[in-house]
Order: structure tokens, then sequence, then C-alpha cells
């Protein structure tokens, strides 16, 4: 683990450098995250094995704001025994009929897996998203024809809903199914709160949970707290 944040730290200090090359472009402008947890939860399971995680993105949008892409890195806990996934990935955000939407593709790969260990993996996301005053809603559909490892493809669906309680205080939850071949099928749920600490640093504190009768931390229930600095 110590190596693989020791990488993980690197990478995200070295984005910055990136950013003063490229901001100064007039078709787009960088924009960089980075933020640790007691937890890498996805899709409402674990990564980490229920232990504490690092990461950090770079993210390039052109001028209106259509267009994104860039790199991104988070520390993990696989059987392959990487301790650390990267991944790059771009996508578009039309607006239809008063609605936002995002499609987005992203290539992710395991640092240093084992040998003969299926390390690297797609992944297509398509969320569509509305908001009315504080209140705010979200679907989100994601599809993996190869998943990393055994497992093959899967698929995710979750419903998300929101509201802003104050100009810094938010609250979501969300219900979502996960469909996977030769793997666990589960439902996942989690809620929580999002505080705006300043303009650039927030904290999240979060519930999750899973119906999946597996043992171990992967899909366990866990309190979750997160806190991300953007710049």
């Amino acid at each position: 683990m110590i190596r693989s944040g020791f990488i993980a730290v690197v990478t995200i200090c070295a984005l910055p450098s990136l950013a003063h090359a490229q901001t100064s472009t007039p078709q787009g402008s960088w924009s960089f995250m980075v933020g640790a947890g007691t937890d890498n939860r996805s899709k409402d399971a674990s990564k980490s094995d229920g232990d504490p995680y690092a990461f950090g993105l770079a993210r390039w949008t052109n001028a209106d704001g259509f267009f994104y892409a860039g790199p991104s890195v988070q520390t993990i806990r696989s059987s392959s025994g990487s301790e650390l996934e990267a991944a790059v990935d771009a996508g578009i955000r039309p607006e239809i009929a008063g609605f936002d939407v995002d499609l987005n593709a992203r290539y992710k790969w395991q640092v240093d897996a084992i040998d003969g260990y299926d390390a690297d993996s797609w992944e297509f996301t398509a969320r569509i998203s509305r908001s009315i005053g504080p209140a705010k809603a979200r679907l989100t559909v994601q599809y993996s024809p190869d998943n990393t490892g055994a497992s093959k493809a899967w698929t995710w669906v979750e419903g998300r809903v929101g509201w802003d309680f104050t100009r810094k205080l938010s609250g979501t939850a969300a219900v979502g199914r996960r469909e996977q071949e030769t793997s666990v099928d589960y439902t996942g749920w989690n809620a929580g709160v999002t505080y705006a600490v300043t303009r650039d640093l927030d904290f999240d504190l979060r519930y999750y949970d899973t119906d999946a009768n597996a043992p171990g931390p992967q899909y366990a229930s866990a309190v979750v707290g997160t806190v991300s600095f953007s710049f």
C-alpha cells in the first residue's frame, strides 16, 4: 500500500505542472482534484477492502463545457496484487429538453498486477440529471463488456435524489442494482451529506450497504468519510 500510495502522490503532485503548461490555451481549461477517504466505494461496494484510500484526477474541458477528458488515479486493494488503479476517460455533456446529459467512456487498468491477471477494462456511462430549485435527481446506467479479473460483463443502474439544504450543505440518497456475469449480483444503496467547507474544499459523510450475501468487507455496510480539494 505504501509503494502505490507514493506513486499516486507523485502523480498527483505532477498534475499542476501540466496545468501550468495548458491552462492558457483559448480552446479550454484544466481543473484538478485530490482527496482521501476512509473507504474506496464504487457502486456501493468497497475497492479497498474497507481500508482508507487516496485519489487524484486532472480534467480538461473545452471552452463551452461540452467535451472533457483526462487521467485519474486511486489506491485500491485487488486480488491481482495491485494497489493502484489508473484510468483515462472522455465524455460529452449535452443538454436535451432541459435535462443535463453526460456520456462517458473510460479505460482503466490496475498497476503492477500479477502476470496472467486480466487487469484492464472499459467502462461506459450514461447519466441524465435535472435540478429544480433545491431538488435534484439523476439516473445512471453503466456497462462494461469485460470486467477485470475473472468476472465478465456487468451493468449498473442507479437512481439518485438530492436536496440543497443551504448554500454549503446538501444531501443525497441513491439505490442501484448491479448484474454481473460470473460474479455477485446485488442491490446497493447509500445516503449522506456533503458540506462545502470552502469554495474548493468539500467533506462528505455517507452510509453504504448492499444485500450481497458475501463474506468480507467488500459488500458490507460502512460509514465513509471523504475529503476532496479542487483547484
